[in-house]
């Protein structure tokens, strides 16, 4: 029964849909902002296209060979001070390592969580996203109705007019055993009796 409760429970929750619902309409508000960025792009791209062609490639070749030094200098440098500084003692490189896989299980722990609040943010902007078209489609139903039955208020409101003079008039009627509300019928089921 736990199952079929955990599946039950699983199938009914709306969050997954939401949270489909919120990443679509994100990604939707994102790609209104792509042809921004392209008129930006298109706007830049005359400048930069003859800033290339303006530059002497034999100073790119000396820029790049410099800073292609400078990098190899830095990474010989901190590797020797790593290796410089690490501890032969086996106990304390255990330590270390201890130390490290209780971070690491932190951090995962505050990623998760992280990930969560996130999940159910973008869920909630999904399920207000579905409210916001449920809102839109019923008002586009009743103009659409409006439009396709535009007599059918007036002559409600020319009844809704009439009915309270008349009910004024006639007494209430007294209830009667009929109008009683039913009682829910079980289920009937099937045993091997009843084949």
């Amino acid at each position: 029964m736990a199952i079929t409760d955990d599946l039950r429970k699983t199938l009914t929750d709306p969050t997954p849909l939401y949270f489909a619902a919120g990443t679509a309409d994100l990604a939707v508000q994102q790609a209104k902002k792509v042809p921004a960025l392209i008129e930006k792009i298109q706007a830049e791209a005359p400048g930069r296209i003859e800033a290339v062609r303006n530059t002497d490639p034999k100073v790119v070749q000396e820029k790049v060979t410099a800073q292609a030094k400078e990098a190899q200098a830095t990474v010989t440098a901190k590797v020797n001070e790593v290796f410089g500084t690490i501890d032969t003692d086996l106990k304390k490189l255990g330590e270390t390592a201890q130390d490290l896989a209780l971070r690491s299980v932190g951090m995962a722990a505050e990623y998760a969580v992280k990930a969560r609040e996130a999940y159910e943010k973008v869920a909630e902007h999904g399920e207000q996203t579905v409210r916001a078209w449920r809102g839109e489609a019923a008002d586009e139903i009743a103009e659409i109705a409006v439009a396709v039955e535009p007599d059918a208020r007036p002559q409600a409101e020319g009844k809704a007019d009439e009915k309270p003079a008349e009910a004024k008039a006639a007494p209430a009627p007294a209830p009667s055993k009929k109008a009683a509300p039913r009682k829910p019928v079980a289920k009937k089921t099937t045993s091997s009796a009843d084949n």
